[in-house]
This record gives structure tokens, sequence and C-alpha cells, in this order.
């Protein structure tokens, strides 16, 4: 039996993974062009015809609007620029609820709050880790004005539940979008299954502009709303004719034309860079299932994963070692013995920490020193982000879920079978963990 890397025997990757490079001829020409007129940016901060945004803007709403088959499609300079938008369409204010999954990155919560909403956190599905709807249901308050649901990992929410919930409460859902690209639910397009959805263009997602995001919708108010609060609202709405004008403090949220040019060309890009993700995780999971006590992750009857991460449960009993002391041998095998960082190997114990165990929601200190929005005057629930809320997701996150990272198009069958192979030799050599 080969001696783990872990205990100063051979690692099985020799070198680093690939950087995810997807970035051709393409781009480069549509940036030139770019550079070459001299327009890098072309919006103005107040009502006139270019408010809404240059040609290149323009050009990536209509490309994504058309594929997406959505009616609005408006380009932020992130997803959590895109969701803070989203919120803020939607009418949150100080006083309000917003129903958000606990496991999801930081933005997903945190854009909440930039309009003095006030997050309350759901449970997680154990086999998909979206929002439960029972969990979202027994959440529900008369205080409660959205649901934000998160298509985690690749794979949409449970639309038809959660979506019928919010239509018997009168709830806009807000769908988080961000690793979920050309997902599908019973063949509609994930981003597009509640009232206003949001993709990220962030440089590690399927395709990227560096930075970026996408907001959609097919309701003309909100997507007027979102319109208004990415640029410069409040300088606005009086030329414009604004009677509604909650939530019109606007930001500076707007994309360059450098990054929609980029936008364009990446989108046509999507089908194929997805399609090679998906033959990656069916590769991985054939192979790591094998393994017993290590699940692939399931995917929801009637929808299509596309894999931002490819998830596996952990079962410890049955392998005879912790979840944790697993994963550090595995990812031992999987970098340079001679680097002493982490850099190429995406591998994680757990996904992200439930978010109400950050320091933000435990000290309940948000805007100012008073606890605001948490302890606003206008607010008068009783709000807890106490350790044991959310079971499942501390339960996935501490004890049973893997995330593997190593999915990506650009990859070769050995790097693949590089992964494959650390698994494989850790389990063998498990005993000794």
């Amino acid at each position: 039996m080969e001696k783990l890397a872990l205990f100063g025997g051979k690692p099985v990757r020799k070198k680093l993974f690939p950087f995810y490079q997807v970035m051709g001829q393409e781009e480069k020409k549509a940036v030139n062009m770019v550079l070459d007129s001299g327009v890098l940016s072309h919006f103005l901060g107040c009502w006139d015809k270019l408010f809404y945004g240059g040609p290149r803007v323009l050009a990536l709403e209509k490309e994504w609007a058309k594929y997406f088959k959505v009616k609005h499609t408006i380009a932020v300079n992130s997803c959590t620029s895109g969701l803070q938008c989203a919120v803020g369409a939607c009418g949150i204010g100080p006083g309000d609820e917003v129903i958000v999954s606990p496991f999801t990155m930081s933005a997903s919560a945190s854009s909440i709050l930039i309009f003095n909403g006030v997050p309350v956190f759901a449970d997680v599905e154990p086999d998909y880790f979206c929002l439960d709807p029972q969990s979202v249901k027994a959440r529900i308050t008369p205080r409660t004005k959205a649901i934000m649901t998160v298509d985690i990992m690749g794979l949409p929410y449970d639309a038809d539940a959660i979506n019928a919930l919010a239509r018997q409460k009168g709830l806009f859902v807000i769908e988080d979008c961000a690793q979920a690209p050309a997902a599908k639910y019973k063949g509609r397009w994930a981003g597009t299954l509640g009232d206003i959805g949001v993709f990220s263009l962030n440089y590690h997602k399927h395709i990227h502009t560096g930075e970026g995001g996408i907001v959609v919708t097919d309701n003309d108010e909100l997507a007027e709303k979102v319109r208004l609060i990415r640029n410069h609202a409040e300088a606005v709405v009086g030329d414009k004719g604004v009677q509604n004008i909650v939530n019109m403090i606007g930001f500076n949220f707007r994309m360059t034309e450098i990054e929609a040019a980029i936008g364009c060309c990446q989108l046509k890009k999507l089908k194929n860079l997805v399609r090679q993700r998906q033959a990656n995780v069916n590769y991985l999971n054939r192979k790591l299932s094998m393994l017993p006590g290590i699940k692939p992750g399931s995917v929801r009857k009637g929808c299509e994963h596309v894999y931002y991460v490819a998830p596996f449960l952990f079962d410890e009993k049955m392998v005879g070692v912790s979840r944790n002391r697993f994963m550090q041998a595995v990812i031992a095998e999987l970098k340079p013995q001679a680097l002493h960082e982490e850099e190429g190997v995406d591998v994680s114990m757990g996904y992200v920490q439930p978010l109400y165990l950050q320091p933000l929601y435990q000290k309940m200190i948000g805007y100012g020193d008073k606890g605001c929005p948490f302890r606003c005057p206008f607010y008068d629930g009783k709000i807890s982000y106490e350790k044991g809320i959310c079971p499942i997701t501390e339960h996935l996150h501490e004890k049973e879920l893997i995330c593997l990272g190593q999915v990506y198009s650009t990859l070769s069958k050995k790097d693949l079978d590089d992964v494959v192979g650390a698994f494989e030799k850790v389990y063998e050599a498990r005993q000794e963990l």
C-alpha cells in the first residue's frame, strides 16, 4: 500500500491543476474593438438617451433576453449588485423580513440588509441543498415580504412548491442563480423561475466577464426599478416622472462596455461549457460512487444540473473515519508536496459556514452601533441566529458534504483521473487515518 502524502508519501498529483481559462480570440477581438472606439463606458447618471447604457451593454442585454426567453434583462457590475437591485425593486424596507438560505455566498443575505430588511434563515434540503419548502413555510410571518431562493451548486430550487407558497402569501420570489446558468427546471431556465432572477459573471463562474451580473424579469415595473437603482435613481426620478420613489436611492452598478463585449462572446460558449462540466461530473460520479460511503449529490426530478461544483455526501460511519480527516488526506494527494498553498486544488469540506454564524448576525450589528436593522424601531419581530436553527445545513457543513470544484470544462481525463486516484488511494489506506 502506497504511503499517504499526508504522512510524507508521494502525492498522486505532481503539478497544479490548470486555471479555468475560457477566453479566446473572440473575446480579444471584441475588447480591442471597444478599446479602438475609445468608449469604455457609455452611461449617464441622468434622464438621457444614455441612461440605459452603451451599445455593447444593450447588445448583451438583448442577447441574454433572447437566450433565456425573458422579457427584461439588465446588466450590472456584479451579481451582488444585481441582488441588491432586486431587493430594492421588490420594495423591501425597514421592518420587513426576507427568507433566505444560510448555505450560500454571504451576498445573498447581505443584499437584504442594504435596504434595512432582516434576513430570516430557513433550512435546506438534505439531498439537494436548496431551500426546504417546509422550513420556508414555517418561517413566514406577517413581516415577510419576499423569499430569496438560491440555485446552489448548479441545481434549481423547488420552484413549484416555493412559488406556490409565495403566491398564497403574496410574496416576491427573488432567485439567486449565480451558480446555475443554463440549468433547467421542468423545461424552464433557472433564473427565470421566480419574479426576478440574478446571474453572476464573476471570474470563476461557468462564463464570466471578470466581474459582472445580469438581472432578469418578465415584470415591467420591477425591471424599470432595477434600471433606476443601477444608475443613480435619485437623480433621475424627477425628470423621468417616476411617482413611486420607494427605494429610489440609486447606486453606480453599471457594467462597462468591455465587460459587455466579453459577455456577448461568453454567452455563445455557455452551452458547450456546461455540457463538458456535466460529462466531467458524470465521470467522477461513476468512479467515486464505487467507494462505499461516498455518494454523489442527487438531481431533482425534472431538473438539469450544471455543476458549479460537484457535491458528494460522506458517511463517516460507513467509511470509518471523519470526513474532515479523510479530506485532509485527499487534499494532500492533490497538491505538489513542494508547494505550501492549495492554489489550484478546489476541494472543500462542507460548503460555507452557515451565514447566521457570522459575527454580523451573532452580534446583530449592521448599520451604526445601535443594532439596525435587527433592533430598528420599525422591526417588531424576534429573530434568532443561534446555532441549531438550521440543523440540516449545519450537519451538511460540519460532517457530510464534500464539494469538488475540479469539474470545469478545460480539465483533461488525466486531471479527473488524478482526482479519482486521490480518493481511491486515501480510501484504501483510510485505517491509517
